[in-house]
């Protein structure tokens, strides 16, 4: 496989240096990847990167993912509008050994092969380099006028809102540059890669390079992935989407992708998917003359989420999906962990009960209309049940003469009440 030529196709280049290439074609060649260590897992803003660095090791380079404990304790100025919050070298370390656990999902570290992925931390040559050192070795090479000319500075100081930027910040970059100048005579780093908000630091990084060693290092960077309507990808209304569960539930990481636009979807079936150009084109093509089927989103939604969880996920977040949408049982419903079940019935009504009074049992018919207000009257509910379209649990209700107690409770704390086939509503015994 041709690194360059299968990034092209599934538009993942935005910029390229001359030379980059030709650079890959004529050997294994070891290249970079900065991830900034702000919290203890990614998210999937961090995807496009990561793929880039499976689809390079994939073609037979060398992937080397560098966690920026020392990066991270400044902050990058890229596309910020004020200084960021700086972390502790104890969070950094922990948030660095997350890191890592999640990256050994997506590539190879423990192969025998020339091109095994390497996890480095900036920290570990920074917290010995003093300043006085530092910027007579590496400080001298660049002038002012060459940083300040970087789209990241002149952003930021040419935003009304801005306090301007602090010389804590305006050092990011030749830091940055640092670290390719170290990978490069350390480890042969001769190529790093990023999103298109990185150019700057990056191509800092080969001026350095060349001007302290006179050797030739390349720079490739990914555009910034958008939704179809200009907005941020990867933002829903409570926040990031992260690839651990602890944060985002399988679920919640199933449905982001299922509800994705149809135009998204064409386009990130090619980004975050290892399927061939044929099989892409093949489901663009039949999901084209029947939208409806959602063919895109679904695969979509499968080959992440098996690649970021697991299938046993995937299979428990679509069985979920199927509570609210198909015809699960009530088996369905028990074997639901809490978060899980919360995340599927979020924004249902939700009514308090007593436990107590629960455990000594309460009438059906007491239970919904005087203990929880899901119904204005006992009549209502009554006709309802006689009908047969009252469920509890998923469990189509017949005698509305008969009693509730606490085995029925999901997770020791719910039940889930349904007037016909769509409306639900939540009790919660405390």
């Amino acid at each position: 496989m041709d690194f360059i030529e299968e990034l092209q196709w599934r538009g993942m280049i935005q910029d390229l240096m001359p030379g980059t290439e030709e650079q890959l074609k004529k050997e294994l060649t070891t290249a970079y990847l900065g991830i900034d260590p702000t919290a203890d897992s990614l998210h999937i803003g961090h995807l496009v990167s990561i793929m880039m660095l499976m689809h390079l090791q994939r073609c037979g380079h060398k992937p080397i993912a560098l966690v920026g404990g020392a990066t991270g304790m400044i902050g990058d100025p890229s596309l910020k509008s004020q200084e960021r919050i700086l972390l502790s070298e104890e969070a950094l370390r922990h948030n660095e050994a997350a890191i890592k656990k999640q990256l050994s999902k997506f590539l190879d570290f423990e192969s025998e092969l020339p091109n095994a992925a390497e996890l480095v931390n900036n920290y570990d040559w920074m917290k010995d380099y003093s300043f006085l050192n530092f910027i007579r070795d590496i400080g001298k090479h660049l002038t002012v006028n060459y940083m300040m000319a970087k789209d990241s500075v002149k952003k930021r100081l040419s935003t009304e809102s801005s306090e301007g930027m602090s010389f804590t910040e305006f050092s990011y970059q030749l830091l940055q540059g640092y670290d390719f100048l170290h990978l490069y005579r350390e480890k042969n780093c001769r190529l790093q890669v990023g999103g298109s908000d990185q150019w700057g630091n990056i191509t800092t990084g080969t001026e350095l390079i060349r001007r302290v060693e006179g050797g030739e290092a390349y720079a490739l960077v990914c555009p910034l992935i958008t939704k179809a309507d200009g907005t941020k990808f990867g933002k829903t209304e409570s926040g990031n989407v992260w690839l651990d569960k602890r944060y985002t539930s399988p679920y919640k990481f199933v449905q982001f992708w299922l509800n994705v636009t149809d135009a998204d979807a064409e386009k990130y079936i090619k980004i975050f998917t290892f399927l061939t150009k044929e099989e892409v084109d093949a489901l663009v093509e039949a999901h084209r003359k029947e939208p409806h089927l959602r063919l895109l989103q679904k695969r979509l939604a499968k080959e992440l989420t098996c690649m970021v969880h697991s299938e046993e996920d995937y299979n428990a977040a679509m069985e979920a999906s199927s509570i609210l949408f198909g015809n699960a049982t009530a088996d369905t419903l028990k074997k639901l962990d809490e978060e899980t079940f919360l995340s599927v019935f979020e924004g249902v009504p939700t009514y308090e009960i007593s436990k107590t009074a629960l455990e000594s049992g309460i009438k059906i018919i007491d239970l919904f209309t005087v203990s929880a207000p899901a119904f204005s009257s006992k009549g209502e509910l009554r006709k309802l049940i006689q009908a047969g379209g009252f469920a509890v649990n998923k469990q189509k209700w017949t005698d509305s003469d008969a009693t509730v107690d606490g085995s029925s409770l999901l997770n020791n704390r719910y039940i889930l009440g349904q007037k016909g086939k769509k409306n639900y509503f939540l009790l919660k015994a405390i």
